[in-house]
C-alpha cells in the first residue's frame, strides 16, 4: 500500500512553548485514522501543517497525486452566495465546462469560427464533463446538504443568513465533495444531530480514500475508524485499531510500562543492598564485587525512564446532596408552539428519583424549549409541570450566558459561592484545571472547553439533588468527558440531559425521551437500543418499550381499529406501487431523450434536470413503500 504522506520529525514550537517535537508517522492509502489528544495538545496544528499552512521544523514527503480536502473548524464568510452555490463551487471545474459547452454550442449555431476545430473541442469537453460525473454533480451536492441536516427551503438561503453550525455543516460537505484522496477532518460531528451523523458515518466508512478525523465522538471513531494518532506530552503514538480498542492497547501498554520500571526499581535496591553486604565485609576480593555491581546498576539506571502516566484530568465528583422525594417531575400534555410552527403536543412523561434521562431529536425539533419549560423560563402552551419535594436543582445551559465575561476565573467562582474561604476557590478551580495565572484570565478570554469546565464547576458546588443539563460534554475533550461519566454515574441524584454523545447515552442511560411524530415519547433504552429497536433488527430489544397509558378499549373495538388500520396500509402501499411504476416509466423515457440529443448540451442540461428531479422522486416513492410495507409487517406480528 502507497504512502500518501510521511513526517520525519516533525517540530513546532510558539516561542519558549514547545507544541510538539520530532512526530513521525505515515497515513497511506485507504487509511482510516482517528486523530486524538486533549485540547490544546496542537491537533489542529499538525493538520494545517500537513496541508501547508504552517510552517515547521522537521521534513515532509508527499505523494505526488495527494490531493487533501481539509475541513477547518472556522466556517466559511458571510455573503449573498447560497449554501448551494457555495456547495456546489467545489465542482467549479464542471461549471466551468458547461460554460465553455454553451459558447461553444452558440459558435458552431452561428458559424463563427472554425467549426470543426469547436466540434472537436466539444467533443473534447464532453468526455471530461462525463468522466467527472458532470450528469450527477448537482444532485450528490443536494444529497449531501440533505444527509448533513439542511432542510429543501435553507438551501437557497444567504451565507449571511447561515448559524455558525450550518456554515460549519457547509464546510463539511464541501469537503466530502472535493476529489481529495486525503480528507483531514476536523471535528465534523460539531453540530451534527443523530441522523446527520449517521449519515456522516456510512459516508466515511464506504469511503474508499483516505482520512484523518479529529473527533472527541467517542461513538463516531469506533464507527469510522480503524487506527488511531494520539497526540500526548508533544509526541505521537500510532495503534492499530478504533478507539476504543486503542483504550484497551493503551492501558496494556502503560501497565506493562509501569511493572518494567518497577521491577527495575526494585532490582536496583537488590543490587544496592548486596553491595553494602559486601562493604560491611570489607575484604580486597569485596571490592571487585562491588565495582561489577555497581556497573551492573549503572546499565540499569541508564535504561531506566519512569513512564508517562498521562497529564492530570479533571477531577469530578458531585458532593452528597439530600435525598428527594421519589416522585422528581410529572409532566402532563405539554404542548408548544411559534407561530404557525407547532414543535411538539400532548408530552407526557415522569422522572423518578435515581433516574438518568436523556432528551433526543433532531436539532430544532424543541429539545432546548421543553428544557427552558421544564426550567421555567419558556411558558408552555398547554400541559403542566409538577415537581416532587425536598428536590434542589442546578442548571448548566450549553450557551453559559450566565457567566460574566468581565470578571475573572476566581471572581467567577467567588461571586457564586461567597461563603468560600480564597483557599477552597483555588483548590475547587485547580482541580478543574485553573492554576496559577489561569485563575485571573477573564472569562472572555476563555476558550470553549474552558468555559465549559468553568461552568460545569458552579454547577457540581451547588450540591443538587436534580441537574438538568443541556450538552454538557460539547467542548470538553476525551479525558474530560470521561471524568463527566463517571461523575455522573457516581451521583446519587437524578439526572436530565440533553446530548448529542452518544457514547455518554449509552454508558449512563435509563431511560429516553425521544421527539418522534410531533410529541415526546419515553423508553426504557440506551441509544443503541433505541436504534435497533427503530429499526426492528432486534425483537428482544422491545421488551423495555413504555407502554402508553391510554383508555381500556374492549378486545373488539381493538379488532376492528387494527383491520380498518390494515385496509389503510393496504391500500397506501398499492398507491406507492403505481407511483414507484410510473416514476420508473419517466426515467426511462428521459434517459432515451438523453441518449437521442447528441452534442445539444441545452438540451442535455434541461433533460439532466428532470431526470435528477424524476430519481429523486422513485427514492421518496420506494423509502415511503418500504416504510409502509414494515410498518404492514409490524401489525401482522
Amino acid at each position: 500500500m502507497a504512502a500518501l504522506l510521511t513526517a520525519n520529525g516533525i517540530s513546532k514550537s510558539f516561542g519558549e512553548r514547545v507544541l510538539f517535537k520530532d512526530l513521525n508517522f505515515t497515513v497511506d492509502e485507504n487509511s482510516k485514522i482517528g486523530f486524538i489528544g486533549a485540547n490544546g495538545a496542537g491537533k489542529t496544528t499538525l493538520l494545517r501543517i500537513l496541508t501547508g499552512q504552517e510552517d515547521c521544523e522537521g521534513g515532509l514527503i508527499k505523494n505526488g497525486l495527494l490531493k487533501i480536502g481539509y475541513m477547518e473548524q472556522t466556517p466559511p464568510d458571510d455573503g449573498e452566495l447560497t449554501a448551494y452555490g457555495y456547495a456546489l463551487g467545489v465542482f467549479s471545474r464542471l461549471l466551468e465546462i458547461e460554460e465553455l459547452l454553451s459558447e461553444i454550442h452558440r459558435k458552431i449555431e452561428k458559424r463563427e469560427g472554425d467549426v470543426d476545430a469547436l466540434v472537436k473541442r466539444q467533443d473534447a469537453l464532453n468526455n471530461e464533463y462525463f468522466r467527472g460525473d458532470g450528469m450527477v454533480f448537482r444532485a450528490k451536492t443536494r444529497s449531501m446538504l440533505l444527509g448533513l441536516g439542511f432542510l429543501e427551503e435553507e438551501l437557497d438561503r444567504p451565507l449571511s443568513q447561515l448559524s455558525g453550525g450550518q456554515k460549519t455543516r457547509l464546510g463539511l460537505a464541501r469537503t466530502l465533495l472535493s476529489d481529495a484522496n486525503l480528507l483531514l477532518l476536523d471535528e465534523p460531528t460539531n453540530h451534527l444531530d443523530f441522523e446527520a451523523s449517521a449519515f456522516l458515518e456510512d459516508f466515511l466508512k464506504n469511503y474508499n480514500r483516505a482520512f484523518v478525523v479529529i473527533s472527541h465522538d467517542r461513538y463516531f471513531l469506533d464507527k469510522v475508524t480503524t487506527s488511531t494518532l494520539e497526540l500526548e506530552n508533544g509526541a505521537i503514538t500510532a495503534y492499530n485499531g478504533s478507539y476504543s480498542v486503542f483504550m484497551k492497547k493503551k492501558e496494556e501498554a502503560r501497565e506493562a510500562a509501569r511493572r518494567k520500571y518497577e521491577n527495575t526499581v526494585a532490582e536496583i535496591k537488590r543490587i544496592e543492598g548486596m553491595i553494602e553486604q559486601q562493604k560491611r565485609w570489607g575484604q580486597e576480593r569485596n571490592y571487585k564485587i562491588i565495582a561489577n555491581k555497581q556497573k551492573s546498576i549503572d546499565r540499569l539506571e541508564e535504561g531506566l525512564e519512569k513512564p508517562f502516566e498521562g497529564s492530570e484530568g479533571l477531577r469530578f465528583r458531585f458532593p452528597e446532596a439530600a435525598r428527594s422525594g421519589d416522585d422528581v417531575l410529572t409532566v402532563r400534555d405539554l404542548s408548544k408552539s411559534y407561530g404557525e410552527k407547532r414543535l411538539f403536543e400532548g408530552a407526557s412523561f415522569e422522572i423518578k428519583r435515581g433516574d438518568r434521562v436523556f432528551l433526543l431529536g433532531p436539532n430544532g425539533c424543541g429539545k432546548s424549549t421543553l428544557y427552558g419549560i421544564i426550567k421555567g423560563s419558556v411558558r408552555p402552551d398547554t400541559g403542566t409541570v409538577s415537581r416532587g419535594v425536598k428536590l434542589i436543582e442546578a442548571y448548566y445551559d450549553q450557551d453559559r450566558s450566565d457567566l460574566s465575561g468581565n470578571k475573572t476565573v476566581q471572581d467567577e467562582l467567588w461571586d457564586e459561592y461567597p461563603s468560600m474561604v480564597r483557599s477552597e476557590v483555588r483548590g475547587a478551580l485547580a482541580a478543574f484545571l485553573f492554576r496559577d495565572d489561569d485563575v485571573l484570565k477573564t472569562v472572555d478570554k476563555l476558550s470553549g472547553g474552558e468555559k465549559a469546565r468553568l461552568a460545569l464547576l458552579t454547577v457540581m458546588l451547588r450540591g443538587a439533588n436534580f441537574l438538568l443539563l443541556d450538552e454538557p460534554t460539547n467542548h470538553l475533550d476525551i479525558a474530560a468527558r470521561e471524568a463527566l461519566e463517571q461523575a455522573l454515574e457516581d451521583f446519587g441524584g437524578t439526572v436530565f440531559i440533553i446530548s448529542h454523545d452518544r457514547y455518554l447515552i449509552n454508558k449512563l442511560a435509563t431511560k429516553l425521551l425521544v421527539f418522534e411524530d410531533g410529541t415526546v415519547r419515553p423508553y426504557s433504552f440506551n441509544y443503541d437500543q433505541y436504534v435497533e429497536y427503530k429499526a426492528g433488527r432486534d425483537t428482544a430489544a422491545a421488551v423495555g418499550a413504555p407502554k402508553e397509558e391510554k383508555p381500556a378499549v374492549n378486545d373488539y373495538r381493538r379488532q376492528k381499529e387494527r383491520q380498518s388500520a390494515v385496509r389503510r396500509l393496504e391500500g397506501r402501499i398499492k398507491r406507492l406501487e403505481e407511483a414507484v411504476a410510473t416514476d420508473e416509466t419517466e426515467i426511462e423515457r428521459l434517459n432515451g431523450e438523453i441518449n437521442s440529443a447528441g452534442s445539444d448540451f441545452e438540451k442535455i442540461i434541461g433533460l439532466s434536470a428532470d431526470l435528477e428531479a424524476a430519481e429523486k422522486k422513485l427514492d421518496e416513492d420506494m423509502s415511503l413503500w418500504e416504510a409502509a410495507n414494515e410498518e404492514l409487517e409490524s401489525m401482522d406480528e
